[in-house]
């Protein structure tokens, strides 16, 4: 098998501020895995939160294919990557999703399949390259649109703009210095788009008190839940306020592996699974069969990427109560297509593997190696 990498700059249709950060642009670096022919594809972004520059995304992933070397074909190859215990410690979970998003499209265009038939059940992957799942429809989900932290009539001229393209389900970011700001943001978006279900965001931008203080009065506005409203680091302490909470309340960043989850599981009314946080659609998978039963329901959530990095997830949708799978519509130029979306629906296109191609071939050429060779990109 032979790995190339390509590093592009993503830049957002307008800055996305949240509670701790505001961002313009980031760099995705893409994966593709060739193989007699047939190319997979997978995407992953850099992140400051999660401490992800570009350079240590690149020797990542260099690294992770020259392991693919080891392998005789990509379905050995995923089998072993989607193991439960995971691929070798100190990986992040970002590049390990990024390589089984490639992986995936690649076996599913050997297969003749789409990725989420792959992704049926654990065993999905058979010797010859078919698949043992009998799923038949595409997944599709309404996906929540996010409008960030922007003075109230910019925020309901957003909210008007998406209603009136179709979305049933905004998110908005919370965590500004006046928690009233917020207050008058939801209050303006809400007469915009009034038949819209919104979600609340602060990225954990609330002590428990304040949220204790908040809350309510977001439920007195309608919002249907709130996302991570306390800071990470302290999950016991979210699980105490979820318990008087009069909404839903979803973790997040201290939702980030499975393990995180199974502490969470029937304490919490939902868990938000980004694929870059957990470490691939698989573990999304396993995530998701963990709370079933719990009384926790999942969140399918992304970073702000391309149409290539949101796909594994897409092919995923149906399992998801929320879906936030809105990261490519953020854009200013989305260099992907596939997934849909600018009408409020995401849809696995049902095409073979990740099912999504490529605008127009970018002038900055890859820089490549072979899976297993000694030169660094």
């Amino acid at each position: 098998m032979k790995a190339t990498l390509r590093t592009v700059r993503l830049v957002l249709a307008e800055p996305l501020r949240i509670s701790r950060s505001t961002m313009a642009s980031r760099d995705a670096v893409w994966l593709t895995i060739e193989h007699e022919g047939l190319h997979g594809h997978g995407e992953a972004v850099t992140s400051v939160y999660y401490g992800l520059d570009a350079d240590t995304l690149q020797w990542q992933l260099y690294e992770s294919g020259r392991d693919l070397g080891r392998f005789p074909d990509p379905e050995s190859a995923l089998r072993e990557w989607s193991a439960e215990d995971g691929p070798p410690d100190g990986r992040p979970p970002a590049v390990t999703a990024a390589v089984e998003a490639a992986l995936l499209d690649l076996c599913g265009k050997r297969a003749g399949a789409p990725a989420y038939q792959l992704l049926g059940t654990d065993s999905g992957i058979t010797e010859g390259g078919g698949t043992n799942s009998g799923a038949e429809v595409a997944p599709s989900a309404a996906t929540a649109r996010t409008i960030g932290i922007v003075p109230a009539p910019h925020a309901a001229a957003q909210a008007r703009a998406l209603a009136d393209a179709g979305f049933v389900l905004i998110k908005v970011k919370a965590g500004a210095p006046d928690p009233e700001e917020d207050l008058d943001r939801v209050r303006a978006i809400r007469a915009a788009a009034p038949g819209a279900r919104l979600l609340l965001d602060p990225n954990g931008a609330w002590s428990p008190d304040q949220a204790r203080q908040l809350i309510p009065r977001y439920a007195e506005l309608g919002v249907e839940a709130i996302e991570q409203p306390v800071a990470p680091g302290d999950p016991e302490a979210l699980a105490r306020l979820a318990e008087r909470s009069p909404l839903p309340l979803i973790a997040d960043e201290d939702a980030v592996c499975l393990e995180d989850v199974r502490r969470l599981a029937g304490r919490v009314h939902g868990v938000n699974v980004k694929l870059a946080k957990c470490g691939g659609p698989r573990a999304a998978v396993r995530i998701a069969e963990s709370i079933a039963g719990s009384g926790t329901e999942l969140m399918l959530g992304c970073l702000t990427a391309s149409t290539l990095g949101l796909a594994p997830a897409v092919h995923l949708a149906d399992r998801a109560r929320w879906a936030d799978l809105d990261g490519h519509l953020l854009l200013a130029d989305d260099p992907w297509t596939g997934i849909g979306g600018a009408d409020g629906v995401v849809r696995a296109s049902g095409l073979p593997g990740l099912g999504v191609r490529e605008r127009v071939a970018r002038a900055n050429g890859p820089r490549e190696w072979h899976a297993g060779s000694a030169g660094r990109p």
